[in-house]
């Protein structure tokens, strides 16, 4: 999997984000694709530090087990559960989302491995910054693909 750090990559997602409209349908999932594109900024603000969540017991006591195999996935598994505030129920500007979190993803690139968090993963517990950026774009992916682009 390529680098968000890396220009092409981060080209390549934010052209796969531009490829969504207010219609595009989830191939899996109960979120529609204003939700996933809220969703979708979570993790990349927990990256960058802008989102402080503590660690829970689950990912003290499996979190370092479970990131070896998230990490070695070649793409994230459908329907994996996630981070209960990282749900987005309510709806959604589609627009707005979509322009948030390209916008994340540009300064996600242009902050580089200086703009992420020191802080340990509110799961996986303390990560590298090429387990950082190997989390953030396979979960775009996932998400992106869950949407047919």
């Amino acid at each position: 999997m390529n680098s968000l750090f890396d220009t092409q990559a981060n080209e390549e997602i934010i052209n796969r984000i531009n490829l969504l409209t207010v219609n595009s349908k989830n191939l899996w999932g109960k979120m529609n694709v204003a939700q996933m594109l809220k969703h979708s900024q979570q993790p990349l603000l927990v990256a960058l530090g802008d989102k402080k969540l503590k660690r829970g017991l689950i990912g003290i006591l499996f979190g370092t087990m479970a990131k070896k195999s998230f990490l070695k996935l070649e793409q994230f598994k459908k329907n994996l559960p996630t981070d209960p505030s990282f749900i987005v129920k309510d709806q959604k500007e589609f627009e707005e989302e979509k322009q948030k979190l390209t916008e994340l993803v540009k300064r996600f690139s242009t902050l580089g491995p200086a703009g992420i968090s020191k802080d340990p993963h509110p799961f996986f517990g303390r990560l590298t910054i090429e387990e950082w950026d190997t989390l953030q774009i396979k979960h775009l992916d996932h998400h992106l693909r869950q949407f047919g682009v």
